[in-house]
């Protein structure tokens, strides 16, 4: 007969397997869906599924999040191996998503073999322990105002990132159409004739 303990190292160890053939992505434009990262690593693995990592604290649509698990390890290591070497872009993000192997702490919802947990609430009259959690408070309160002002300065940064990035491709396009209206008018042969060059007959 299987008893509890023995069930609940069972599915620890299935848990373990699990985040071993998942990775952590994150730098995801907030419109970015399951669908789109499937698209997006099809190439060199299977999504199994994805879970969305969302800070709904922050009053702001931030790049998010998510955990991606795939078929084995193999094609992790694989996923892993294409957007550390080459810059990945998905859904338009103006900096390539950032990814690495995926740790337990990150499941929302996991297993805890042997562990059993209780949850109450602290009352002043419990003296040390409630001084030492309102500490805990307001330590919380300050780190919440830090990292609202390290995500407004992420957030101005990706805006002047993105601006620089359209320069770019609006200075490539323009540069590509008077390409196209020199050959398209009939100057590229007029060029090519004054300067001596000899060009393919498709001109």
């Amino acid at each position: 007969m299987v008893t509890s303990d023995e069930d609940a190292k069972k599915a620890y160890a299935d848990f373990e397997k699990k985040v071993k053939r998942t990775i952590y992505i994150d730098h995801l434009s907030p419109q970015v869906t399951s669908s789109v990262i499937k698209a997006a690593l099809a190439q060199c693995a299977n999504v199994v599924d994805v879970e969305f990592i969302v800070n709904y604290t922050v009053p702001y649509d931030i790049p998010s999040a998510a955990l991606v698990e795939l078929d084995d390890e193999i094609q992790a290591k694989a996923a892993l191996d294409l957007m550390n070497d080459f810059p990945f872009i998905i859904g338009g993000m103006p900096r390539p998503v950032r990814a690495i192997c995926a740790k337990p702490e990150m499941f929302r919802e996991r297993p805890h073999p042997g562990i059993r947990k209780e949850f109450r609430w602290v009352k002043q009259e419990d003296g040390t322990e409630y001084q030492g959690m309102k500490k805990l408070r307001i330590l919380a309160k300050r780190q919440e105002v830090e990292n609202m002002a390290l995500i407004k300065n992420q957030l101005e940064e990706e805006k002047e990132l993105a601006k620089q990035q359209q320069e770019l491709l609006d200075g490539n396009y323009n540069k590509y159409d008077m390409l196209e209206n020199v050959v398209q008018n009939g100057n590229m042969k007029s060029l090519a004739q004054h300067y001596g060059v000899s060009l393919a007959d498709e001109f």
